[in-house]
């Protein structure tokens, strides 16, 4: 058996001032895919030139649109599995050594858990997916999949679900898990996530098709 071979997904919309030290972070770790989701600032370039490949999108497609393009190019790459990491800088890449080691075993999903969250519905989001199936931070970006979770599915997200689609399939189906709790860095400059209210509307909006996921 060879190597396990691992991509890290970096979904990134105008994040020029932070991309560069994240993608050098991370490429120890595996292939870096960055998805380019048309920003207008020099997101692209500079995720070049810190070695990563990048996937250019001319419209934006949202952070889920671009996680499943990078999934796709993910599968195209033979990957064994694949860790979403946020553009932001406010994951640690130290922690991705953790993630790896439980995809190698055969665990098929692990989710990492914040010490905190800050908006409204992200505690509902919680409380419901804790409640429901034994999630405790469904809005962290730093995930985990095995490949062949993300092809059983067929798909990585297919509703906007914020990136938690994929993640509850697993869970509902069955798929071995873990949760892993993980510090956050104080991002460097301001979120991309939209207003309060757009933001809290827009997680909501995510929750309620959540609650269609089925056990297949």
């Amino acid at each position: 058996m060879g190597k396990y071979k691992v991509a890290i997904v970096i979904p990134a919309f105008n994040e020029e001032a932070t991309i560069s030290d994240v993608v050098q972070s991370v490429k120890e770790y595996g292939i870096v895919i960055v998805v380019n989701d048309a920003s207008s600032d020099k997101t692209k370039q500079i995720a070049e030139g810190a070695g990563a490949i990048v996937i250019n999108h001319k419209d934006n497609k949202g952070y889920d649109g671009a996680l499943n393009s990078g999934f796709k190019r993910a599968e195209e790459l033979d990957c064994d599995g694949v860790i979403t990491f946020d553009a932001d800088g406010q994951h640690s890449a130290n922690i991705l050594s953790q993630y790896i080691r439980h995809l190698e075993k055969g665990i098929d999903l692990v989710l990492g858990s914040r010490p905190k969250t800050q908006r409204f519905a992200e505690w509902v989001f919680k409380i419901y997916t804790k409640f429901f199936i034994n999630w405790s931070d469904p809005l962290c970006g730093m995930k985990g999949y095995s490949m062949k979770l993300y092809k059983n599915k067929g798909c990585f997200d297919s509703y906007n679900s914020i990136g938690t689609e994929l993640a509850a399939y697993g869970i509902v189906n069955g798929y071995k898990y873990v949760e892993i709790n993980i510090p956050i860095i104080v991002r460097k400059d301001s979120p991309r996530f939209g207003s309060r209210i757009r933001s809290n509307i827009m997680i909501l909006k995510a929750l309620i098709n959540l609650t269609h996921i089925k056990k297949l």
